[in-house]
C-alpha cells in the first residue's frame, strides 16, 4: 500500500502543488468571509 501511494504521489506531482495553493486559496476565503460580517 505505501509504495502505491509512492507511486500515486510521483505520477501526481505538478497537480499536487497546484491543488494544494488551490486549497489553501479556498480556506483563505472562507476564514475571509466568515470574518466578513464582524467587519460589517
Amino acid at each position: 500500500m505505501a509504495k502505491e501511494i509512492k507511486q500515486a504521489i510521483t505520477r501526481s506531482r505538478d497537480t499536487l502543488v497546484a491543488d494544494a495553493l488551490g486549497a489553501a486559496a479556498l480556506m483563505v476565503i472562507l476564514v475571509g468571509s466568515l470574518h466578513l460580517p464582524s467587519f460589517l
